[in-house]
């Protein structure tokens, strides 16, 4: 007997098409018809949530995604995974290799993704205690766990290397809080002074974006996937500017590096014994 083609989901359902059985006629998002009804009705935002969580978004915490998308969308090119995939298109690699470098550039614990994930986990355990989150921050490795990934070298969502808070990071913050339907945001809001003199550190939008995950009641995993994806186009458009751009006018090109032990030009080959 052949074998029956079985997949096991809850979030995507097919009806076949009468005359072609692998051709979808109509497809449901957990129920909701994605080109029937979902691409009529509803925005991006809408339809995000409605795939991570299962159920139809409100309309506040689409409002949410949808501020934190444009906030997140270009890092910048100071971002590290931003400055992978420009690498990445300056070398002249396939298009899909400069955002595969961004994604697992991205996707540490300096304010990439896992760093995001700690936060989100850390507010499901902590909730909004200040002095339990004062602790954390403190020692965020206590009960690490042996994994795959090394102990995290600073408070996470916390700048390492800031001196004040940077001026994005208050912006989206207040916007996200008075957009926002649940309490971390504006727990953050009212609490990040004392959580910066506590670390001694400023905070960094890893902080504001993980809190922004939790009010939409997002587990760690599925702020990990949004967080980088949500992240990407900045990488693309960086990547494909300097791919135009060339190397010559990428940052450390050729004329900036300096050799300590430069053996100089390579003497030129003999050819006179040769019939050309």
């Amino acid at each position: 007997m052949p074998h029956k083609f079985e997949l096991h989901t809850s979030i995507w359902c097919e009806e076949a098409e009468p005359d072609n059985p692998f051709a979808a006629q109509r497809c449901l998002a957990h129920g909701y018809d994605v080109y029937g009804d979902i691409i009529r009705h509803a925005s991006w935002a809408e339809y995000m949530l409605l795939l991570f969580k299962g159920d139809k978004p409100s309309t506040q915490d689409a409002s949410l995604l949808e501020k934190l998308a444009i906030a997140l969308a270009n890092p910048g090119p100071r971002e590290a995974s931003v400055r992978a995939a420009m690498n990445g298109g300056v070398a002249g690699t396939v298009d899909a290799g400069s955002l595969i470098a961004a994604l697992a550039v991205g996707a540490g614990q300096y304010g990439g993704s896992h760093e995001v994930y700690l936060l989100v986990e850390a507010w499901q355990r902590l909730g909004r205690d200040v002095v339990a989150w004062c602790e954390y921050l403190k020692n965020p490795n206590r009960d690490l766990h042996e994994d795959v990934w090394n102990p995290i070298e600073h408070p996470p969502g916390f700048d390492p290397h800031g001196v004040s808070c940077a001026t994005p990071v208050k912006q989206v913050l207040e916007i996200l809080a008075d957009v926002s339907s649940g309490e971390h945001l504006r727990w953050l809001a009212l609490q990040r002074a004392s959580l910066e003199e506590s670390t001694g550190l400023p905070l960094a939008m890893s902080a504001v974006a993980a809190a922004a995950f939790a009010d939409l009641g997002l587990s760690g995993g599925q702020a990990t996937m949004m967080f980088l994806m949500l992240r990407l186009p900045g990488a693309a458009v960086h990547a494909l500017e300097q791919e135009k751009l060339g190397w010559k006018r990428f940052p450390a090109y050729g004329a900036a590096i300096h050799l300590t032990d430069d053996p100089g030009p390579s003497p030129m080959p003999d050819v006179s014994r040769y019939n050309l």
